[in-house]
């Protein structure tokens, strides 16, 4: 099993935003993690990735902590933030050679999954472009391509298909589909639940901060009694339950 959160409540400063969430991604796993704007997806991605420090519970990658050992766990995930994050004074090509450094990878092995993972997203001819050069569309490709040219097990995407062409959502979906063969796992963060649905193994569904509901969508469909509904259908349902 990857990842394991285990009664995580944490937040930000004095206030908690997570009480007590307990989901699992296991190998070879799609996660969907849903939820409203504020219901703790983005809290979650932190604290799995060591910005945020939990006030309780545990969080676990192969039976691994944060503490345990530090740079053994963060270079087992790469992560795809909501909004692309570059360094303006480094072109394409050395935003990938760092990443090769942050990571400790072989350097002509890795430069082989990155020239694979460039052409996919057109961005082969623009290794010496800054990132001012480029469009939203393409800064979210440049963290893509630096992400999935790694050896994580651990994929953590947050609406990645924010700022996407169509051509390029259906690349990154098939790389996603790839990672999953291998036996990597995936936590997804998305508001676009057409997508999800088709790509999703399971769905973690979070509402102020607590896990409403996970697993498949048969068994989703079960837990909310709703038989013949879809994703959509039961987002809208548990938004509701508030009101």
């Amino acid at each position: 099993m990857t990842l394991e959160i285990k009664e995580l409540t944490g937040g930000y400063g004095q206030v908690s935003v997570l009480k007590k969430e307990t989901f699992t991604v296991e190998d070879g796993q799609v996660v969907g993690l849903i939820g409203l704007n504020g219901a703790g997806k983005s809290t979650t991605i932190k604290h799995i990735i060591g910005l945020l420090t939990p006030r309780g519970g545990q969080i676990l990658i192969d039976g691994m902590s944060l503490h345990d050992n530090v740079e053994a766990y963060r270079k087992k995930i790469a992560y795809v933030p909501e909004m692309p994050i570059l360094y303006p004074e480094l072109t394409l090509k050395e935003h990938i050679e760092m990443t090769i450094m942050a990571y400790g990878l072989d350097r002509e092995e890795t430069w082989k999954n990155a020239n694979k993972l460039l052409k996919t997203f057109r961005l082969d001819n623009k290794l010496d472009w800054f990132p001012q050069n480029f469009s939203k569309g393409m800064k979210q490709k440049v963290m893509i391509v630096c992400a999935f040219m790694t050896d994580a097990r651990l994929f953590i995407i947050d609406e990645p298909f924010t700022g996407l062409d169509p051509l390029a959502v259906n690349d990154l979906l098939n790389i996603v589909e790839a990672k999953k063969q291998a036996g990597c796992s995936v936590l997804m963060s998305t508001h676009i639940l057409s997508t999800v649905q088709d790509h999703a193994d399971k769905f973690v569904l979070i509402n102020h901060g607590q896990v409403r509901a996970d697993g498949t969508l048969d068994q989703l469909k079960d837990k909310f009694d709703m038989k013949d509904a879809n994703l959509d259908d039961i987002y809208i349902k548990m938004s509701n339950e508030d009101l």
